[in-house]
């Protein structure tokens, strides 16, 4: 499917708990990103979407370690605890803070979910961003269009670790985890991923990120009412 380049794969440490922050450009990302993984010696488990583990490969998913996350339910802590303790074990965990692919008309990083911020900040992982670009080639998001282009060339950058150092130590020492700083943290983290990005395209990047997508909420006669187990009117009747 690609023809991968791949710069700076050796600073993914040989051994212990690596946390890969990277941007999101196609559905087809995880296949690109697991090579550069794998051919870096390492093995990678992904935290993605629950609904990618709800059809039949699901269970060679949960096999091979990697980890649903399921947002907006009681299970979405468990998600990160699974994470926190796959860091722990000495595995390499990959997660794309955008949650799903950039909404940015020209693929720039949209604004991340702050999940990425608690793992960087709770963990003694190495923290390593990374840039990827080119398998938007193959598979557009925007226009849900596969273009059948065999070995669609694709880059990677690894980035240099993140020095987090101080702000764990506070973490430890009592510091509260409040939204500003797990968006402090993971502006930082999407930043150098956004800078990186803008290397391999030699273009200026944007100063901030695409705001994330919104789901639209319906008008107020068609939301349910009261008892009626969240059925639109038209089910219910």
């Amino acid at each position: 499917m690609f023809r991968q380049h791949h710069r700076h794969t050796e600073r993914i440490p040989p051994t212990g708990g690596v946390l890969l922050v990277a941007n999101h450009v196609s559905v087809l990302d995880p296949l690109a990103c697991a090579r550069m993984v794998w051919d870096s010696g390492r093995v990678p488990h992904f935290l993605a979407k629950d609904a990618v583990f709800r059809s039949w490969y699901g269970v060679v998913l949960r096999a091979a370690g990697q980890i649903p996350v399921s947002r907006g339910s009681s299970d979405a802590g468990s998600s990160v605890d699974q994470a926190r303790q796959t860091l722990a074990d000495g595995k390499l965990v990959v997660i794309y803070p955008e949650g799903s692919v950039t909404r940015d008309p020209d693929w720039w990083p949209m604004q991340a979910r702050t999940g990425v911020a608690r793992l960087a900040l709770t963990t003694d992982a190495v923290v390593l961003p990374v840039a990827q670009w080119g398998p938007q080639l193959l598979h557009d998001y925007h226009a849900r269009r596969l273009h059948l282009r065999p070995r669609t060339p694709t880059e990677h950058l690894v980035g240099e670790p993140v020095d987090l150092s101080g702000l764990r130590a506070e973490v430890r020492a009592g510091r509260p985890l409040s939204g500003p700083l797990l968006r402090e943290v993971t502006d930082l983290l999407m930043g150098r991923v956004r800078d990186q990005l803008a290397e391999i395209r030699q273009e200026e990047p944007p100063a901030g990120f695409h705001p994330r997508a919104v789901r639209p909420v319906p008008p107020a006669d068609e939301l349910p009412a009261p008892g009626t187990g969240g059925q639109p009117p038209e089910e219910r009747a």
